[in-house]
Order: structure tokens, then C-alpha cells, then sequence
């Protein structure tokens, strides 16, 4: 199946950008006959999927997990035959509020959590099963989030949990962050939810497994991926894209889709397409940190724990081994010390000494128990593009797959407004692009995601 390919080419494509969007593209196009060649900058694909060895396995450099309604994700493991590979497994969330850790998974839980109020309580679960189950986003694009939870589901609830969990993930813009985009992250959630339970998914032996089986297949297809083909210049006249100059050489004819984030399209069109570019650099991306930290013993038993508590130098502990047995790691525990951060910020440059210094020592405060002799081996692995800003109407900002400039199509991550970042929902806008380019792209079933409704049409 994954090996079809039609015998008549249509059509030339160069896909600038080697992450799971432009990969999906790649394999929708192959498999529809096209002719295709993947320039990708680095040394390897997979964009934010990237892995790296660790304890006798692969592991992500940025935690991933996957969702029960993930369709598009699923679809394209049948492809590849790699379905069996997908596990789902119950999973654990706490938030650590007022120097207390608490459980945050059953409405037992909710009810024993000392900071927020009873009433609240009461708005907070009618609040979140409005936003996750019956809001339009559209009606809630030009009213942020905050503004919309102190004044629907209270002032205690709000200080307690979304306001620490939007500063968490948009630091700064926190207050900018539109009520549109809690509508898409609550949906993706709730819709994978059976009941009070959440069951979440892992691919055996990493993300790796799939970009192997996904550049064995490509390969097979016939899809070039050219290595180390950053591009330099985008050679453009009378407002067509005709090539793309790279180190690797220059690659002419037929169509061109970015992929890569606006901030690095941008200086690529100033010369040629200045007013173009100045309508991409609206598009403004925060910065993400992983510290991750191999040790031989557990940290807590909470898979996913919120850090509520002002002063902390990372807003997550994800421990990776709370939801992967570490027989997988040669019985080594993970964890993962996210943050999220504005360009302006100290981090954003800062050496991995001294993010390790900020983020371990206060990992006492959470476990007073925990002695830095536990970590065996650590590992900083940092983005300057892990998410779009999404401020009020973002969906303005949003740039039409087909840009004004003739055989260039763009489709990145702000395509996925107002859903949530993820690796399917990747998949979702590689598909919606495809379908915007005439490549058939009907196969890819639809389920729940919000993504790739802008600027598709």
C-alpha cells in the first residue's frame, strides 16, 4: 500500500521543510504521482519529532503523546504498517499548587483541591465541558481566554489553574491568548476522554519509529530528501518562484510549498516580495526548553504534573516513565522539565549550564526528598519556533496556503489555529494543502480536529 505509485507524473513539487508536515506532504503526493523533492536543512528529518538515543532507546526531544481521536495519525500508521506499533495507556495528571502536589483527574479530585473555591469548582467543570463540547470558536476569537474563565468560571479557578497553565504555555501573551484557542485544546482533550479517563498514546521505540518507516517508504516512492539543502535564496521574478538556491544546489520547475515557520520565510521573500514578507512576519513564535533528566530512581508517581506556583524556572514535569514502563530504558526513569519562552527571554540564549542550573535545584521544592545525585545523564535540547503566538482574531494573521506569489504554497503551524499543536494535527494541514494544490489527499479521514480551516480556501 504505501509502496503504490501511479506511473504517469503530474506534476513537480519541492517541499521546502523535512518535518512531519512536509513528510505527509511528500507521501500524499508521491502516492498520487507526483514527482517529488524534500529539501530539508539539517541533518535529518523530522523537524520538532526529532529523537536521540538515551538508556538503550529512542526518546523524543520534545515529550509527544497521542489522543484516542487522533484519525489522521492513525491513518497514516496503517499506511505504513506500523499500526500495531501505536499503544494507548492510562495516564496520570496533578498540578502542583501552594507548595502542594494535587491529583487532577477525576471530579473526586476537583473536589479536594483546596484552591479553588466549591463554588468555582461547580463553574469550573460547566465551563470546560461548554468550551470542549458545544462553543463555536469562532464567537470566542476576539475575547481572551482569561478574561472569558474570571468571568465564567471564577476568579479561584482562574488563579488556581488557567491562568498558571496559559503563562505556562504563552509566558508574556498569556493575556492575549484568544478564548478561540482554549476551544480547539479542551476539544482535542475531551473528545479523546472515556468518561473521567484519559487514555494516551506512544509509539514503541519513539517518533523514530515512524520517520524510518515513513523515509523507507518515501524512498521507495521514489521521493528525493536532499540533506543539508537549507535554502538560501528563493529565486523569484515577475512574481513567480521558478527555484530554490541551496548549498546543495538549485532546484527549478514546477510547484513549491514552505513548511517552515513564517520567521524563516520572511527574510527569503524581503527582496522580491517585500509586502508579502511584512505580512508573514505578523506571525510571532515563542520558544520552547526540554531539560531532560535520565535517572535511577522515580520522581513522583504523576505522569503529567502543572506547575502552579509562581518562581519556577520550567512550567511541567513530565515523567516520561509514569506513562512508559522504564523496562524500556533499561529501568532508568525519565523526565522531561518543559518551558516555554518569548524570544526577549534570558533562556532563549542561555548555555545549557545554566539551564540546568536554574531547573534541577528546584525540582526540591516539588520533592523535598529529591537529591541531585539521582540524575544519571541530562540533556537540553531547546526550539526557537515551538508554537505560534495566537493573540486575539489570529485567524487574520493566518496566510493563505496559495500566497500571492505564483507556484509558492505555504503551510506551517499556524495553519493549526485553533487547535492545539500535535503531530496529527500536522498531518490534518499537510492533507488541507494537498487538497489546495490538487494533489488527492481524500483518503485521510477527519475526525475531530479543528485544524486547517484558515486559509484553505
Amino acid at each position: 500500500m504505501q509502496n503504490e505509485k501511479k506511473s504517469s507524473v503530474k506534476q513537480k513539487l519541492t517541499i521546502i521543510g523535512g518535518g512531519i508536515t512536509g513528510l505527509a506532504v511528500a507521501y500524499l503526493a508521491a502516492k498520487d504521482g507526483w514527482d517529488v523533492t524534500v529539501l530539508e536543512g539539517s541533518e535529518q528529518i523530522g523537524g520538532l519529532m526529532r529523537t536521540f538515543q538515551i538508556a538503550g532507546n529512542r526518546l523524543e526531544h520534545y515529550y509527544h503523546h497521542f489522543f484516542t481521536n487522533d484519525a489522521e495519525l492513525v491513518w497514516l500508521l496503517r499506511e505504513l504498517d506500523i499500526a500495531d506499533k501505536l499503544e494507548f495507556r492510562k495516564t496520570t495528571i496533578g498540578i502542583f499548587r501552594n507548595n502542594s502536589i494535587y491529583d487532577f483527574n477525576t471530579p473526586m479530585d476537583l473536589l479536594k483541591f483546596k484552591p479553588m473555591k466549591m463554588m468555582d469548582k461547580i463553574r469550573f467543570i460547566l465551563s470546560s465541558i461548554y468550551l470542549g463540547k458545544l462553543a463555536d470558536w469562532k464567537k470566542w476569537e476576539n475575547v481572551s481566554a482569561l478574561d472569558w474563565f474570571y468571568k465564567y468560571a471564577g476568579r479561584s479557578a482562574t488563579d488556581s489553574v488557567w491562568k498558571p497553565l496559559l503563562e505556562i504555555k504563552f509566558g508574556p501573551y498569556a493575556n492575549k491568548v484568544p478564548t478561540a484557542w482554549m476551544v480547539g485544546r479542551l476539544k482535542q482533550r475531551m473528545n479523546s476522554r472515556q468518561g473521567t479517563k484519559e487514555h494516551l498514546g506512544y509509539i514503541k521505540g519513539s517518533l523514530q519509529t515512524l520517520i524510518d518507516s515513513l523515509s523507507k517508504s518515501l524512498s521507495a516512492m521514489g521521493v528525493k530528501i536532499i540533506l543539508n539543502a537549507r535554502v538560501e535564496r528563493l529565486l523569484i521574478k515577475q512574481n513567480t518562484l521558478y527555484g530554490a538556491e541551496t548549498a546543495k544546489g538549485v532546484f527549478n520547475g514546477g510547484f513549491f510549498l514552505a513548511t517552515l515557520p513564517a520567521t524563516h520565510l520572511v527574510p527569503l521573500l524581503r527582496d522580491n516580495a517585500s509586502d508579502y514578507a511584512k505580512e508573514l512576519s505578523r506571525i510571532e513564535y515563542s520558544g520552547a526548553v526540554c531539560t531532560i533528566l535520565e535517572m535511577d530512581r522515580p520522581f513522583s508517581n504523576i505522569y503529567w504534573l502543572n506547575v502552579a506556583d509562581p518562581g519556577f524556572p520550567f512550567g511541567g514535569v513530565i515523567e516520561h516513565t509514569n506513562f512508559i514502563s522504564p523496562d524500556e530504558y533499561n529501568g532508568s526513569h525519565i523526565i522531561y522539565l518543559s518551558r516555554y519562552f518569548a524570544q526577549t527571554d534570558h533562556i532563549a540564549s542561555a548555555s545549557k549550564k545554566d539551564i540546568l542550573d536554574q531547573m534541577i535545584p528546584s525540582l526540591k521544592r516539588i520533592n523535598p526528598q529529591f537529591k541531585e545525585s539521582w540524575v544519571k545523564n541530562n540533556y537540553v535540547f531547546r526550539t526557537n519556533t515551538a508554537a505560534t503566538v495566537c493573540g486575539l482574531n489570529f485567524s487574520d494573521a493566518v496566510p493563505g496556503c496559495k500566497t500571492p506569489i505564483s507556484n509558492l504554497y505555504i503551510v506551517n503551524m499556524s495553519h493549526i489555529y485553533p487547535d492545539e499543536r500535535s503531530c496529527n494535527n500536522a498531518i490534518r494541514i499537510a492533507a488541507q494543502a494537498c487538497k489546495k494544490m490538487g494533489i488527492d489527499s481524500s483518503m485521510v479521514p477527519f475526525r475531530s480536529s479543528l485544524s486547517g480551516q484558515i486559509g484553505m480556501d
